[in-house]
C-alpha cells in the first residue's frame, strides 16, 4: 500500500498530465477527466468514453489541481487515521483551490474525519451533526451524498435519536448500489434494535442475513446482519438460536478484518450479557479490549459495558479502571 506522502508526491509529479482518476472499490483505476458529479455516482471521461460510475463503487477520487494536503488528508481518512488526516486538512483553504469539486472534497473529508472521531467520545457529536446537515444541504449533488446520509444516521444513534437515525439509514435505499441497499437494511434494523423495536429489527436483519453475498463488501454486511439477528434472538429469549447463530458466524470470521471483528466481538458480549451469561460477555468485550483496540469506536464500546459488567463477576476494581480508561481516551463516549 502507497503511504499518503508517497501518493501525494506521485500524483503532484503526475498533475500535469491533465487528468483525473477514479479509484474504484474493486481495485481498478481509471484516468481521464471528472464531467459531472451528482448524488448518484460522477459521470467519467476516459479514452474517449464517458462512463456513469455509481457512488458505492468508488472509493476515491484524486483530482487534477489537488493541494498536497488533500491528497494526503484523504489517504489518512480513508485508512482510518483521522487526526492525521485533519491535521493535512487544516492546510487546504476550500474556498481558494482551482476547481470547486476540490473544495467539496476538502469540506467533507473534514466532516468524515470529525464525525469519525465524535463517534469514539472524541469530539462534540452535535457539532458535527450540525456540519454534515449543512455540507448535504449545500451540496445535495455530491457523490458523497450518501456516505453523509450514514454519518448523520449513525451519529444520531450515538445521540440515542433512534427514529431520526431510522430516518437516515431508510434513505440509502435509494442509493444505486446493491451494498448500499443492504447496508440501508442492515442499519435500519440495528437503529430498530436500539430503539427496542426487536420484532421489527429481525425482520430487517433477516433479510440481510439471507442475501447472496457476491461481492467482499456484501460478505462482510451480512455478517454484520447475522451477529446482529443473533442479538435479537437473545434480546426475544430465543437464546440457543442466539448463541448457536454467534457461533457460527465467529466460525466464518476473518480476525484479520480489525473493524469486523471488533463489531462481531462486542456484539457477542451483547448477546451474552442479554442471556444473563455475564462472564462470557465479559470475556466478549475483553476480547475487543485486548486484541482490537486499535478501532477506537468498538473500543470504546466495550470499555464502556466493561465498566458495568466486571461488578456483576465480582471484580468492581476492574470496571473502575476500565470507566476510569473510557473516561481518559474517549471522553466524550458516554455522553
Amino acid at each position: 500500500m502507497l503511504t499518503a506522502m508517497a501518493i501525494a508526491c506521485l500524483w503532484c509529479t503526475s498533475a500535469s498530465g491533465q487528468s483525473d482518476r477514479v479509484y474504484l472499490n474493486n481495485g481498478d483505476v481509471m484516468s481521464g477527466r471528472l464531467e459531472k458529479v451528482v448524488r448518484q455516482g460522477i459521470s467519467f471521461k476516459a479514452g474517449g468514453k464517458t462512463e456513469n460510475i455509481p457512488a458505492g463503487d468508488i472509493q476515491k477520487v484524486l483530482l487534477q489541481g489537488d493541494p498536497p494536503g488533500l491528497v494526503k488528508g484523504r489517504q489518512f481518512a480513508l485508512e482510518g487515521q483521522y487526526e492525521e488526516a485533519l491535521e493535512e486538512l487544516k492546510s487546504v483553504n476550500p474556498n481558494d483551490v482551482p476547481r470547486q469539486v476540490i473544495g467539496t472534497e476538502v469540506q467533507f473529508y473534514r466532516l468524515l474525519c470529525q464525525a469519525k472521531l465524535a463517534l469514539s467520545g472524541r469530539g462534540d457529536r452535535k457539532s458535527v451533526v450540525a456540519g454534515l446537515r449543512a455540507f448535504a444541504g449545500e451540496n445535495s449533488n455530491s457523490w458523497h451524498f450518501y456516505q453523509t446520509a450514514e454519518m448523520l444516521g449513525e451519529l444520531a444513534l450515538a445521540l440515542g435519536d433512534n427514529d431520526r437515525a431510522i430516518a437516515y439509514f431508510k434513505s440509502l435505499a435509494s442509493a444505486p448500489t446493491k451494498n448500499t441497499k443492504v447496508r440501508s437494511k442492515y442499519l435500519t434494523g440495528t437503529a430498530k434494535l436500539a430503539k427496542g423495536d426487536t420484532e421489527a429489527a429481525a425482520e430487517d436483519l433477516q433479510q440481510v442475513a439471507g442475501i447472496e453475498a457476491d461481492s467482499v463488501a456484501l460478505a462482510k454486511t451480512k455478517t454484520l446482519g447475522r451477529i446482529k439477528l443473533a442479538e435479537c434472538y437473545a434480546k426475544s429469549g430465543r437464546n440457543d438460536e442466539a448463541i448457536k447463530l454467534a457461533d457460527a458466524v465467529l466460525e466464518d470470521l476473518d480476525p484479520l478484518d480489525l473493524e469486523l471483528a471488533s463489531k462481531v466481538y462486542n456484539s457477542r458480549g451483547m448477546i451474552f450479557e442479554a442471556t444473563g451469561d455475564f462472564e462470557g460477555a465479559v470475556l466478549a468485550f475483553l476480547h475487543t479490549e485486548l486484541m482490537f483496540n486499535s478501532v477506537p469506536q468498538s473500543h470504546a464500546e466495550s470499555l464502556s459495558h466493561l465498566a458495568q459488567l466486571w461488578a456483576k463477576v465480582g471484580k468492581p476494581e476492574r470496571g473502575a479502571k476500565a470507566k476510569q480508561e473510557l473516561s481518559q481516551r474517549y471522553p466524550g463516549y458516554a455522553q
